[in-house]
């Protein structure tokens, strides 16, 4: 099922549009398997069409979404979160206050330069976080994946599916439920979705979340028509 709706009771394949703090505040701890997120950087993000991310001019958000993160992640559970590099040390501290451990790090290697300025940038970059002890997976995923352009038509910072699958095949498992609280267009919900595994995204922009909700819908169908 996929649809805007305001609550977490029934939060299995579905997009709710909505604040994630208080949408995780309504689901059961212990509730998720694993994690895939791409929050805001706190940079003040503009591309080049102008489009901004909403909450990405203040850190305010940050330490709340985190300790629910935890909170609802299973024990032995595990996170992969995306962030800005140059704000590192606030992202850092809420991962640790939040009881988080940073067991990984994950370099996305871009085929083109998204800016630059003193360097031009050519990756993204992701933290590996457990909660609790956490079973080593059988096969490890490379610590360097490459990133294919996205072109960015349904978000302005929209990850490529192709980039995520790897993550989401090795850390979370089969009939297991991904969270995305900061889902955009629906790229880690895609990724879930195409490998099997139950998902629920949050979203606060009613535009995002709509898009997310209609791209979801139509890979889908697109499945059960094969």
């Amino acid at each position: 099922m996929t649809g805007n709706t305001n609550t977490a009771t029934d939060f299995r394949n579905t997009i709710l549009n909505g604040d994630s703090v208080e949408l995780m505040r309504t689901m059961p701890r212990n509730s998720v398997d694993f994690i895939l997120t791409d929050p805001p950087y706190l940079v003040n993000y503009q591309g080049r069409d102008g489009r901004k991310v909403r909450n990405d001019d203040n850190a305010r958000w940050l330490q709340p979404a985190v300790n629910q993160m935890h909170r609802v992640l299973k024990w032995g559970g595990l996170a992969v979160s995306f962030y800005g590099w140059n704000k590192i040390d606030l992202f850092a501290e809420a991962w640790k206050a939040a009881g988080f451990r940073m067991v990984g790090h994950i370099v996305f290697r871009k085929s083109y330069a998204s800016s630059s300025g003193f360097l031009r940038y050519e990756h993204e970059s992701a933290y590996l976080l457990a909660k609790g002890n956490v079973k080593r997976p059988g096969q490890p995923v490379p610590d360097v994946i490459d990133m294919p352009y996205s072109g960015n038509k349904l978000h302005p910072t929209q990850k490529p599916v192709a980039a995520l699958l790897p993550l989401v095949d090795a850390f979370c498992p089969v009939g297991g439920l991904v969270l995305d609280p900061f889902a955009g267009s629906g790229s880690s919900l895609v990724a879930a979705q195409h490998l099997g595994r139950d998902w629920l995204g949050m979203e606060l922009d009613t535009e995002h979340a709509a898009t997310a909700t209609r791209r979801l819908a139509w890979h889908a169908a697109k499945k059960i028509a094969a």
